[in-house]
């Protein structure tokens, strides 16, 4: 069970090799092995907006400038690995906090009145991601109890290039603790959520895992089972190494409101989800392909998973996307570009958009560079377009940064 101090980290394990030798921190003692590891990145993002009031033909245009992180937040990851018997064992703790700041203060870590008085924002927090332990061996597969990135969405947050950078959607112009990269163009964020979930042994390449997860109050408060989600990855060496897989969500709900004093007369509704993907390399290329779909899985535009699944009247939101990649390697410099898609149609995306179907679409070209075995050095720009009935938005987003690896 014990890897490579970087691969310990689900949501930075496909940074490993981006992060060249970059080695943590790793002690002994006894029978048990602690690893500290981490990012921390930062970038400069200029962003120019316009939006065109598709009925009258008034637009509006704006321009701002983000000293930001990028889709990754700031992270540090403690994990233990032992062996007990026959089963090895791991416990992971880790911690995002991130350099965004919404204060109109100088020297005053956050804005105080994000959703009203005494209401404190999460721009510059911290937020806990992985708090789970898991045992198993590779006779019979391994169990996970606790906090970790979900398994529906979770290999191709995994695959998209910006996770180096900042993609710079529309939502970069918000100061979280993430721009949010190509989440919502072209896939749905995976999440990190409470789970028990089942992984079986590697045969030959072939694994699946499989799990119950906390129930989202997104998809109504009144749940009366956990949500389901499972996948199946198949991958191959070689000469054109790569990788395919397929994954599903499930979630019931007997009300479609996010509060339980809503409640009262909603409509139930069962939100599904299905994804296909596939990645596969040739000397210094990489290929990445992915698509999905989802009804009542929520709005895919905004990428949250169960957020606007419905109507309230049990009518839901049919929501469906792909996602295209492609890479070049030139010594210690990627290259790369990206298309992605979502559609909503029907569902809350009247409510929250007033149109019956909107579209976002985005691409991003960008260039990584290698400077050591610590620190990458990223510049990208993006195209985004946002339509439905009522508006046309267009944003072009322009970032330069760098983020770092221990």
């Amino acid at each position: 069970m014990k890897k490579s101090i970087l691969a310990q980290s689900v949501a930075l394990a496909c940074l490993a090799a981006a992060a060249g030798g970059a080695q943590a921190v790793s002690f002994t003692q006894n029978d048990v092995t602690v690893d500290i590891n981490g990012t921390i990145n930062g970038f400069y993002v200029n962003r120019e907006s316009k939006v065109t009031n598709l009925s009258t033909g008034v637009q509006t245009k704006t321009q701002n400038s983000e000293l930001t992180n990028g889709l990754l937040p700031g992270w540090i990851n403690f994990v233990v690995t032992s062996k007990a018997g026959d089963q090895d064992i791991k416990a992971h703790f880790s911690f995002a906090p991130g350099i965004n700041n919404n204060s109109t203060v100088v020297g005053l870590p956050i804005g105080n009145n994000a959703s009203g008085a005494g209401v404190t924002n999460p721009y510059s927090q911290i937020d806990t991601r992985n708090v789970y332990f898991q045992f198993g061996n590779n006779e019979w597969g391994s169990l996970k109890f606790g906090r970790d990135i979900g398994l529906f969405g979770q290999n191709i947050i995994l695959s998209d290039m910006t996770l180096l950078g900042v993609g710079g959607t529309s939502n970069a112009g918000i100061p979280f603790n993430t721009t949010f990269g190509m989440i919502g163009h072209g896939y749905m964020y995976t999440g990190f959520q409470a789970q028990i979930t089942y992984t079986t042994p590697n045969y030959n390449g072939l694994q699946a895992s499989a799990g119950i997860f906390q129930p989202s109050k997104f998809a109504g408060d009144e749940t009366k089972a956990p949500g389901f989600q499972a996948k199946v990855d198949y991958d191959w060496k070689g000469a054109m190494p790569g990788k395919v897989w397929g994954g599903l969500v499930s979630q019931n709900t007997s009300c479609s409101n996010a509060s339980t004093t809503a409640c009262a007369g909603m409509k139930p509704y069962n939100a599904t989800g299905y994804e296909a993907g596939a990645k596969a390399g040739y000397n210094n290329f990489e290929a990445v392909a992915y698509g999905f779909t989802g009804k009542g899985l929520g709005l895919s535009t905004i990428g949250a998973q169960f957020l606007g699944g419905s109507d309230g009247n049990g009518n839901k939101t049919d929501s469906k996307g792909y996602f295209l990649q492609g890479t070049y390697k030139m010594d210690k410099t990627k290259f790369g570009i990206n298309y992605g898609q979502n559609k909503d149609t029907g569902g809350g995306t009247q409510s929250v958009y007033g149109a019956p179907e909107t579209k976002n679409k985005a691409y991003t070209l960008g260039v990584y560079h290698g400077l050591n075995k610590f620190v990458t050095l990223v510049g990208e720009f993006n195209n985004e377009k946002i339509t439905n009935t009522a508006t046309e938005t267009k944003n072009n987003t322009i970032s330069a940064g760098a983020i770092l690896f221990f």
